[in-house]
């Protein structure tokens, strides 16, 4: 992963390195501190440097944003998954339903992110994103450093970044097109569980129909918060729970998990400005609940 460059013009000339690492390279403070102790982790025109420092025209200001090579990996699984979007900093991974997002005991496993980490190369490590349940299916992303995973973060809940679902639902809505808007907590004594809560963290969720099929519908869900759980909990508090749901609706024959898939993703890239629009389609299992 090739370092962040900055060369200093007449405008920029008598700013400080810190200046530049956190107005123009956006850099975390705990991440500037890293690259303080890492070899090669600051240079000015190829020399280390104090942050104190002060450009002049011509400057040229590099900085590491690839994680310390001494960073954890995890265990490699040789794993392909559908990859649909992938540059130097960014990776976005078309999940199968049944694949959980990290592994299950420690370091190893079948996971998304040690199938990555196979996938990866060796100066790239694993930073999910956007974390889907085992039952989800669809787009989620992972950043290949943590500089890039902190930048990802700081766009998701904005206009930056936008993510929709499709999911088929019990039942059929009186109201074609509506929010949800009910706190949300974990109920005494569970960590797994999730329920609403007049004490709980504020939660909204949109929702569309976009059909109906004899006693199902096939609604579009965008969360405008990212509590856990909360497209599930949402539907199920006003009488629509997910098909298939066999935590908070009925479990059922034709499918094994909640019938929700990450349908579409909109964002603007953290490190070069391009709009990145991807969408994925529904996968058979859910395809065939509303045929």
């Amino acid at each position: 992963m090739r370092p962040l460059t900055f060369t200093a013009d007449i405008n920029s000339a008598g700013c400080t390195v810190q200046h530049v690492l956190t107005e123009v390279f956006m850099m975390s403070h705990s991440h500037i501190a890293r690259l303080k102790r890492r070899e090669g982790g600051i240079l000015r025109n190829g020399e280390k440097c104090y942050v104190t420092a002060r450009l002049s025209e011509g400057d040229t200001l590099t900085a590491l944003i690839s994680d310390p090579p001494e960073t954890h990996r995890l265990e490699g699984w040789e794993h392909p998954l559908p990859i649909e979007f992938e540059d130097e900093w960014l990776c976005v991974v078309n999940k199968p339903a049944g694949l959980t997002v990290h592994p299950e005991r420690a370091g190893g496993g079948g996971s998304v992110e040690n199938a990555l980490s196979a996938h990866f190369d060796h100066d790239e490590f694993v930073h999910t994103v956007s974390r889907l349940d085992r039952g989800t299916s669809g787009l989620m992303t992972v950043a290949k450093s943590g500089h890039v995973h902190e930048r990802m973060i700081r766009l998701m809940h904005t206009p930056a970044f936008q993510k929709e679902y499709l999911a088929v639902c019990e039942g059929i809505f009186n109201e074609k097109h509506g929010f949800v808007r009910l706190p949300l907590a974990h109920p005494a004594g569970s960590n797994f569980k999730m329920e609403v809560s007049e004490g709980g963290l504020s939660c909204e969720t949109e929702y569309e129909v976009k059909g109906e099929y004899g006693s199902r519908t096939l609604v579009r869900l965008i969360p405008h918060t990212g509590r856990m759980h909360q497209l599930r909990v949402h539907m199920a508090a006003i009488g629509h729970p997910l098909t298939g749901d066999w935590l908070y609706g009925t479990e059922i024959e034709e499918i094994s998990h909640a019938a929700l898939h990450s349908h579409t993703l909109r964002f603007v890239h953290p490190m070069t400005g391009e709009r990145i629009e991807l969408a994925a389609p529904l996968p058979d299992e859910i395809k065939a609940l509303i045929r």
